[in-house]
């Protein structure tokens, strides 16, 4: 596919955040001009302030959009595609999940809703659990250090991805004609249930590290124990159902179908993560 003949800067929106700063770095390290922004960056970008709208689209010839991921996220969205589309930004990359098109519950897929609908030249990545949730989600990363990861997901299994994939999906669809209308699901090589995941990592670090599976309600009284409301955690017990009932356990093709290869896999991502000290002490 031929490279996008635009010109002008690539908006990342969430260039702080789990997804946008590898989108960012793998974006520059093709050689394109990136406008990186967040609510914490030099350039502020924030869904509920329209006044950094401006300046972050202004010129832009494409963005990447990770949402306000609330319950105002569709509505801010339908106010933001159209507003980018008038100032001249030709195609929008929309961040959303596999999981939210498998769930039933159409409310989920809002967000993609009013893209679609917004007249703009969009894209829509849809991938499984990210592998860096074992290391920048402290629900997650400090059960790891801890040793014992205790989650209500049963033997479910889940075919996590690496956000350096999802970056280099971004970056070709964000750069490359041809994606227009596409919507890609992104999934690792294989499903791994979070017992088979907490045992690599115990072998690439060698620290003893053992998984507990627990009942919702025992994992939701000990989030909230912590500190999260009470509707977060549930949200996220309903996530672990998920995986435990098997709803995520197919893999998808999106990133041989954009980038012609296999995803990468678990062990790799867990082997550099250890090099990287993600879970020293």
């Amino acid at each position: 596919m031929e490279r996008g003949s635009g010109h002008g800067p690539i908006l990342v929106i969430g260039s702080t955040g789990k997804t946008g700063r590898h989108v960012a770095a793998r974006l520059r390290r093709l050689g394109e001009d990136v406008r990186a922004v967040a609510r914490t960056t030099p350039v502020r970008f924030d869904w509920f302030d329209e006044s950094t709208w401006e300046y972050a689209v202004s010129g832009a010839r494409a963005a990447y959009l990770v949402d306000a991921q609330n319950e105002y996220a569709a509505e801010r969205m339908r106010a933001f595609a159209p507003f980018a589309v008038e100032r001249g930004v030709e195609r929008l990359v929309l961040l959303s999940a596999r999981g939210w098109a498998d769930s039933g519950e159409p409310e989920l897929l809002a967000t993609e809703d009013a893209l679609t609908e917004s007249g703009a030249a969009w894209t829509i990545l849809r991938p499984t659990w990210f592998m860096q949730g074992f290391t920048e989600d402290e629900t997650l990363r400090g059960p790891v250090r801890s040793g014992e990861v205790r989650l209500p997901s049963g033997d479910g299994v889940e075919p996590f991805i690496d956000a350096e994939d999802i970056a280099e999906v971004a970056a070709a669809v964000l750069t490359r004609d041809g994606h227009e209308g596409g919507v890609y699901a992104l999934s690792g090589p294989r499903a791994l249930s979070m017992g088979e995941a907490v045992d690599t990592i115990a072998k690439v670090t060698g620290r003893a590290i053992r998984y507990v599976p627990v009942s919702e309600e025992e994992y939701m009284a000990g989030l909230v124990a912590q500190g999260m409301p009470p509707g977060t955690a549930h949200f996220m017990a309903k996530l672990y159902r998920w995986i435990r009932d098997g709803e995520d356990a197919y893999l998808s093709d999106g990133v041989q179908r954009v980038l012609g290869r296999a995803p990468r896999d678990f062990t790799e991502f867990a082997g550099r993560a250890a090099a990287a000290g993600a879970w020293d002490d």
